[in-house]
């Protein structure tokens, strides 16, 4: 989502207000699994889902005025090896998300609102993920949705890994964020009505189920926090600290669930791994295959209504610094003058 520097500002001190004022360490080193977006078209990932079907890859899209189309990059060169482009869908307005659900479809949360309530209603596009990554117009599922209680802005949308039910997180601080459930099961030809389950703290700009669905991670520009699930009773369990990066747009759990990757914005941008907190199963890859391998002859998992998982404990997650708000601060507000000035 394109914002003003004012905006941005905004961002960084309502994130610095929500952080905790302590002598945490700053956000460790990144570790293997991350990578960096080589494909010039991607200027503004905004979104970010490990493939389901294909080991180490994963789904990624600009943010608004790119259309409706998503790029599978390789999580071990930043390549881009398919880009997919959506048919049967009108006119792209703000893509924020991207998730991918048990029933072998890839879903894209044209979501976003820079009026924060302008739009009565947004869409979530939803196509199965191909089976062989290559470059494709594919035919799309259109769904409407509307919010309880009136419109409001979002850029985070997950859709859990056992229910396949559909999740939004708004963007909103100061205690007035919420996670909303959709209903168990889309519908392509009414009305979706997405209703508040639980209370966030936190200005989010992605979020994701961890591979066993036993916790919902969510970050914002500065900060984050990790939810115990809890049989869709979302409870939290600690605050997450994001890496610096310029504006912070995007969050995945790998597909083995053993790392939690965080993209920004930008040409070239940086995606970072880092351990995810602990408490969530480590899943084992659906086939065994390397990174990029579009071979595959495995069929996506079957759509079903299973309970959800239940969270477990432990975690060992930080909290940012004054020094570091400062610093990204300064980062943040350089960084959006010199694109005003571009745009000017």
């Amino acid at each position: 989502m394109r914002r003003s520097l004012a905006t941005l500002a905004g961002a960084v001190l309502l994130a610095a207000a929500g952080c905790a004022v302590s002598a945490a360490p700053a956000a460790a080193e990144e570790g293997d699994g991350s990578f960096t977006l080589a494909d010039p078209r991607i200027t503004e990932s905004s979104g970010l889902a490990a493939s389901r079907r294909h080991p180490g890859i994963y789904w990624t899209h600009n943010d608004s005025e790119d259309g409706s189309r998503v790029f599978a990059v390789d999580g071990r060169t930043g390549r881009t090896v398919a880009t997919v482009t959506l048919s049967g869908v009108g006119q792209a307005r703000d893509i924020e998300a991207v998730s991918v659900g048990p029933d072998g479809r890839v879903y894209v949360g044209d979501i976003g609102d820079n009026f924060d309530g302008g739009w009565d209603h947004v869409w979530i596009y939803a196509f199965p993920e191909p089976a062989r990554l290559r470059d494709a117009t594919v035919s799309a599922t259109q769904y409407v949705v509307r919010y309880e209680g009136g419109a409001r802005d979002a850029e985070s949308l997950a859709v859990h890994p056992k229910t396949g039910r559909v999740y939004i997180v708004d963007k909103r601080k100061g205690g007035d964020g919420h996670v909303l459930a959709g209903p168990k099961r889309l519908s392509a030809t009414g009305v979706n009505v997405f209703r508040p389950v639980a209370g966030i703290d936190v200005w989010a700009t992605d979020a994701a189920f961890s591979p066993d669905g036993s916790q919902l991670a969510v970050r914002g520009y500065l900060d984050g926090v990790l939810l115990d699930w809890n049989g869709g009773r979302p409870k939290e369990r600690q605050r997450l600290s994001p890496p610096f990066q310029g504006q912070g747009e995007s969050l995945t759990y790998s597909a083995d669930g053993r790392l939690l990757l965080f993209g920004s914005e930008g040409e070239g941008s940086r995606v970072v791994a880092k351990p995810a907190p602990e408490g969530a199963a480590v899943e084992k890859p659906e086939r065994s295959a390397r990174p990029g391998d579009t071979s595959s002859s495995s069929r996506p998992p079957a759509a079903g209504p299973p309970a959800e998982a239940s969270g477990g404990d432990g975690g060992n997650g930080g909290s940012v610094g004054l020094g570091g708000v400062a610093l990204i601060a300064v980062i943040v507000g350089l960084w959006a003058a010199a694109r005003h000035r571009r745009a000017d």
